[in-house]
């Protein structure tokens, strides 16, 4: 089935409100310009239930379908906040807010999923319950676990949750998916370091914590290459240090951190434990000390079986099984929708973004080609997920 007639003509209004909230970011949870701007549009669309303040700022909307003899209830998941990069390109719709831009896709999402319940709304073509969720806080916030905190999937009795992002590089009018895991868990580790600090010309008089933090990093960045199955995926990297201020003296202490990528938990275990080993280790060889932090944050994210293979034929079923790769490599970034499926099956779609910047880039910009293709996609998945 090609995209939807409806669709089509809806897209201009999609269009309309993807700009709207692409002018309009916000951050994590305080998404409430944006959280209002979703539940006007469902109350508008006449949804049976709308619910508000779910994990903070989170929104919900129900539509029941024609019949509801099968007893089935799905969710379908679109996230809502920005991030804090300033945007390059002269839109017309460029962020008002300075420092915030929706660079990874956000605005999209949620538009895409709008029309979806707009179309839904009106026609109902399903026998059984759709849960429309809008999440805040996807970007480093854990937005997901937060709503599930908060009760989403008893209250709303999920039993399948479906999930959709843009890939930039993937051609506009493509999906891609693949069974099990398509992104890492991911981690973060702050390490502080005490040394004694003095004059930049007397250093064997000091305790030199840019020296500590310099080995520490080394160290800690050959786990991967030596303490990890080459056949196995891992990434460690350090992603900021910071000390002293002047060029005289060492100073007394120096603060670094950065992210862990893993898919094993095994291997996350022992990449956390080798950390902690190396950073003792490091310090107390060169009379420092040194405290760690390390934060488990999202769990890999993890497809299941049978909604994969389900998403994929829905994919197939609005642009052609030859547009639809179903073994995409799988992903080292993080993604929350993780936990909504460690609490029930479904799984996440990607939809080809085109020849665009990258995410988490400055001159990133949704494209506004996929429209149709993402909004038919959650359509489809419904009433082919909940037959009349």
């Amino acid at each position: 089935m090609p995209i939807i007639e409806r669709v089509a003509s809806l897209t201009p209004d999609i269009i309309e409100w993807r700009h709207d909230l692409h002018a309009n970011p916000e951050l994590l949870y305080d998404v409430h310009r944006t959280a209002s701007f979703v539940a006007d549009k469902l109350k508008q669309f006449g949804c049976d239930e709308i619910a508000t303040r779910i994990g903070q700022t989170g929104v919900v909307g129900v539509i029941e379908g024609t019949a509801r003899n099968s007893g089935k209830t799905i969710g379908l998941r679109a996230d809502m906040d920005a991030l804090p990069i300033n945007e390059v390109k002269d839109l017309p719709y460029k962020s008002r807010t300075p420092g915030v831009m929706h660079a990874c896709g956000h605005d999209g999402h949620t538009a895409m999923l709008l029309g979806a319940a707009k179309y839904l709304s009106e026609t109902r073509n399903f026998d059984g319950r759709v849960v429309l969720v809008f999440q805040p806080a996807e970007e480093g916030g854990a937005g997901a676990k937060a709503m599930i905190d908060d009760g989403l999937m008893t209250r709303f009795s999920l039993q399948e949750v479906f999930g959709m992002h843009n890939r930039p590089g993937l051609a506009v009018g493509d999906f891609a998916i693949r069974r099990g895991a398509v992104h890492a868990a991911m981690d973060e580790f702050s390490i502080a370091i005490e040394g004694k600090g003095g004059h930049a010309a007397k250093p064997h008089l000091c305790i030199d914590p840019i020296l500590v933090g310099a080995q520490i990093v080394n160290s800690i960045q050959s786990i991967v290459s030596r303490n990890v199955d080459p056949l196995e995926a891992a990434v460690v990297s350090v992603t900021h240090f910071q000390s002293g201020k002047a060029f005289n003296v060492i100073p007394q202490t120096a603060s670094l951190g950065g992210t862990v990528r893993t898919f094993d938990p095994q291997i996350r275990d022992h990449i956390e434990a080798r950390i902690a080993e190396i950073v003792e280790a490091v310090a107390h060889a060169y009379g420092a000390s040194a405290n760690i932090s390390y934060e488990r944050k999202y769990p890999p994210t993890r497809n299941h079986n049978v909604q994969t293979d389900f998403a994929a034929a829905v994919a197939s079923d609005v642009v052609d099984a030859r547009h639809v790769d179903v073994s995409i490599a799988p992903d080292m970034g993080a993604e929350d929708f993780a936990f909504m499926l460690e609490e029930v099956p479904g799984a996440i779609i990607f939809v080809g973004n085109g020849p665009s910047a990258d995410h988490h880039n400055p001159a990133y910009d949704f494209n506004d080609e996929i429209i149709p293709y993402g909004t038919s996609y959650w359509i489809r998945l419904v009433e082919l997920a909940m037959p009349i």
